[in-house]
This record gives structure tokens, C-alpha cells and sequence, in this order.
């Protein structure tokens, strides 16, 4: 029999992290989290990432399990997470994943496979000095229906798509292999009542991240780590070293914070709605 996993899924700031703990603290659960900016050590802030108390004693992992040099990978994520789950169910605990990171839950607990493909750093330095229009137009060219499907993506994702296209010299969308789900998954989400209602929990989260210190945090990360791509890449410390560096003011930076989480917000919703397990009405 296939392990029985509970997904609660959904936008950031919907409540995923307090629904899996009261899950959790129901059915004698444990948390593996899939969210792509947790992995990272340091990233707490920016991330928000659930502190000790908001874990409640629950057990969590995939957290805090590599620097923010580390090039961690969705294949990565897929190795660690699912000897995690078959752990936590061997222990006869129940495992609940949760998370917003659509590509990390699509491969670890749905029927899509990837291909493994070593990074190749020079390909993606050439890449990277391109804008993401450019490289959007590049993946269009070499594989259409992949381009439909990162069309909103981030700028990493569309080179990392090109880089596998190009290192594999034939399109995703003819090597992408369906497999069967390991995993009995129980899909949940947050009852999200309204848009607006979304909206209104981001901006607040966002206001609460700037008391919490997140220009401390970024100014913390830029000593230690300098402009690594991982930190100037990830929202939240992206905004910030934009006021840091002199150009927006902290109104600014804060307002487009905010713009730039509604939209990973509504990339979201767009991905989760691909899923006939969850019902999605705003």
C-alpha cells in the first residue's frame, strides 16, 4: 500500500503553516515543508519562516538544511523529501506536506517526473545576463509548449529550463515522463474567501515583516553572504537592497514588496488550479 500523505497547499500568507499544525496536532503528524526559500539557512524573515513557537512543538523538516550558496535543486528536494515521508509513515506517524512551492508538491507527490540534469554554471552565467524577455523568446523557440508553461515563471526557472533543453538537446515537453504517485495524497487548502481577503493578509504579512526586522536581516545576509543569486533573487531581500542601495525610498521598497508577493500570489493560484483535487473559487 502507498503511504498516506496529507498536501496542504495553497498562495503565501493563506494560512497553510497554522492548518498543517492543527493537522498535525489531530492526527499525530509530522510537517515536511515545501517551500523552496526554506530550505535556506538564514532566510527567516523574507521566508516567513515558522519559528519555534509557531511550530508548537510539532516536528518540521526540509527547514534550514543548507546555505544559501548551495544550488539546491527540485530533484534535491524530491530525494530528501520523500525518504522523509516514508520515515515519518514507517514510525506510524502521519506526514503532512506543506507548502506553496508548486513544482517542489508537482514532483514529489503527483505523477510528473523530471529529468535529472547536472547544472551546467557556465550555460547559466551566459543566460543569466539576459533579461527575461529575451529568454522567454529563446524558450519559445525551442520548446513551445514548455514556454506556455513558464510564461509567467520567475527569470531562474526559465533558465533552468533552457539549460536542460539545451544540455539534453530536445525539448522538455517530449522528455517529461509521467509516473505513477507514490503516495495516497489527502489534497487540503485554506478556505480563501475572496481575492481581496488574499490581498489584504499579504500587505499585512509584509507590514509585520518590516517590524520583525527585515531590513536588519537583509543588511545581516548581504555581510555574510554578498549578492549571492539566491539572496538578491528571493523576494522580500530583493526590495530591500533596492532601498539599501539608494534606488527607492522605504515606501517604495515596502509597496513593491507587496506588488511582487500578490503576483507570486496569483502565479500560485494559477499553478494550484492545474490540480482537479482542489476547488479554488476566487
Amino acid at each position: 500500500m502507498k503511504p498516506k500523505v496529507i498536501a496542504v497547499v495553497g498562495p503565501t500568507a493563506s494560512g497553510k503553516t497554522k492548518m498543517a499544525i492543527e493537522l498535525a496536532k489531530e492526527l499525530d503528524g509530522e510537517i515536511i515543508s515545501a517551500d523552496s526559500r526554506l530550505v535556506y539557512k538564514g532566510f527567516d524573515i523574507a521566508s516567513a519562516k515558522p519559528t519555534a513557537e509557531e511550530m508548537e512543538g510539532i516536528p518540521h523538516y526540509m527547514i534550514d538544511i543548507v546555505e544559501p550558496e548551495v544550488d539546491y535543486s527540485v530533484g534535491n528536494y524530491y530525494d530528501d523529501a520523500k525518504k522523509i515521508i516514508f520515515d515519518i509513515a514507517n514510525r506510524g506517524k502521519t506526514p503532512i506536506v506543506a507548502g506553496g512551492t508548486g513544482l517542489y508538491i508537482r514532483i514529489l507527490l503527483e505523477h510528473y517526473n523530471l529529468p535529472r540534469v547536472e547544472a551546467n554554471y557556465n550555460l547559466r552565467e551566459e543566460l543569466d545576463k539576459k533579461d527575461k524577455e529575451d529568454l522567454l523568446k529563446e524558450l519559445e523557440t525551442l520548446d513551445s509548449v514548455t514556454f506556455e508553461r513558464l510564461k509567467d515563471a520567475n527569470k531562474r526557472r526559465i533558465v533552468r529550463a533552457i539549460e536542460v533543453i539545451k544540455t539534453l538537446n530536445k525539448p522538455i515537453s517530449q522528455i517529461e515522463i509521467e509516473k505513477e504517485p507514490e503516495f495516497d495524497v489527502d489534497w487540503r487548502m485554506p478556505v480563501l474567501t475572496s481575492r481581496e481577503d488574499l490581498y489584504n493578509r499579504i500587505n499585512l504579512r509584509v507590514d509585520n515583516m518590516i517590524e520583525d526586522g527585515l531590513i536588519e536581516e537583509t543588511k545581516f545576509l548581504l555581510k555574510k553572504h554578498g549578492r549571492i543569486k539566491n539572496f538578491v533573487c528571493t523576494i522580500g531581500y530583493q526590495e530591500i537592497l533596492a532601498y539599501l542601495d539608494g534606488k527607492w525610498t522605504l515606501e517604495e521598497a515596502v509597496d513593491k514588496l507587496k506588488q511582487h508577493t500578490r503576483n507570486y500570489a496569483k502565479r500560485q493560484l494559477t499553478w494550484f488550479r492545474k490540480n482537479p483535487n482542489l476547488e479554488i473559487n476566487i
